[in-house]
């Protein structure tokens, strides 16, 4: 069944409409976004889809495909962050995040169906807050902007949710463009959509889902996040985006804690790494973002220390195979890495990681290319 006619047998009459809004992969910058700092993210084509009608009742009714239970009957009225809800706090939070920013949404129905992986950092959550606010600011006419709608997403997962991520997932789900890369300068949400197209350069960026599944809700990053915010205060800077790759040097001789110094010297590079990947990207060396990103793996391993074993594997096994370079991508603890490659070495390298995996006992990896894929839509 399609989630339109599904919609339809949980509810009783047709949805007022469906939308969707894509899971990301991130290219190079990780741990920048909230750093008012610089990421370069595209869309994946796995989406989650909504259908969704208006309720004027003040009643909020979620149902979700991919998950075991029935129907979630909230009121509006008594949205209660940092309450719990599971996968429910995520729509929920978008509804409580626009009526606290004066928006008019008095309910509605909503059926939800996900081909985005959970917990495999290509940004579940932020698909489901962003579809869930595109289907509303249409239904009640609210007239956002995109990047407004990623803002309202972001706060409900910041503060209705819990999870003190940055703007980057939102921003490439509701943003993103097929056949580019979303070049977003977090501070201003100013973006720019660099031409990726992969194919016509006989190259190909593999996802690899190490099993492995993370949570950002358990406190290693919201670490991250205040190291980072004790290093710009400490650097009397307003975010450490204004430190300049130049000058990290003797920033760093001016820290005295052993464990912000590695955070600082981590956002620092890695905000410079998007600087570099756009610069070879707009030149036409794409295959030179291979070592970038390899360096980025390394600084997420050892100054930000968000690698575990499994994603350490995936980028040893790639880059011995012949892979132009690879990184770990998403919050890290587990998830993906992405692994760019020439296309026709493809299946070779992922049988290498497949065989170190195996070697190692762990279990299969998913692996699937990243598709540079179009942003949040009614369909």
């Amino acid at each position: 069944m399609t989630v339109a006619a599904d919609f339809e047998a949980l509810y009783g009459a047709a949805p007022d409409g469906v939308w969707a809004a894509p899971g990301r992969v991130n290219l190079i910058g990780e741990y920048t976004d909230f750093n008012d700092g610089f990421v370069l993210p595209l869309a994946l084509p796995h989406t989650t889809v909504a259908a969704v009608s208006r309720r004027d009742d003040g009643v909020l009714r979620l149902h979700s495909g991919d998950v075991d239970g029935g129907i979630v009957q909230l009121d509006v009225e008594a949205l209660d962050p940092l309450s719990g809800g599971g996968w429910a706090a995520y729509p929920a939070g978008v509804v409580w995040a626009l009526r606290a920013a004066g928006h008019p949404v008095t309910g509605a129905d909503v059926h939800l169906a996900s081909t985005v992986p959970t917990g495999a950092g290509l940004s579940s959550s932020a698909a489901l807050e962003v579809v869930t606010a595109l289907a509303l600011n249409d239904l009640f006419g609210l007239g956002l902007t995109r990047p407004e709608l990623a803002r309202i997403a972001q706060r409900a997962e910041n503060d209705f949710v819990g999870v003190p991520c940055g703007v980057m997932d939102q921003m490439a789900s509701a943003c993103a463009v097929e056949g580019h890369a979303l070049h977003l300068d977090t501070r201003d949400l100013s973006y720019r959509q660099v031409p990726f197209d992969l194919a016509a350069e006989g190259l190909a960026l593999l996802v690899v889902d190490t099993r492995v599944k993370h949570a950002l809700g358990d406190g290693a990053y919201a670490e991250r996040r205040a190291g980072c915010e004790a290093g710009a205060r400490a650097l009397g800077v307003r975010a450490l985006r204004d430190v300049d790759a130049a000058h990290l040097p003797a920033a760093l001789e001016r820290l005295s804690d052993g464990t912000i110094l590695r955070y600082v010297r981590h956002v620092v590079s890695d905000n410079d790494r998007v600087v570099r990947v756009i610069a070879l990207l707009d030149a036409g060396a794409t295959r030179s973002v291979g070592p970038v990103l390899t360096d980025g793996h390394a600084s997420l391993r050892d100054d930000l220390r968000v690698s575990c074993p499994e994603l350490d594997l995936v980028v040893e096994a790639a880059n011995a195979a012949g892979a132009l370079g690879a990184r770990m991508t998403g919050g890290g603890f587990g998830g993906s890495a992405v692994v760019l490659v020439e296309e026709e070495r493809a299946e070779e390298i992922t049988a290498a990681v497949r065989k170190a995996f195996a070697g190692a006992g762990y279990a299969e990896p998913g692996i699937f290319p990243a598709v540079p894929s179009a942003g949040a839509r009614r369909l």
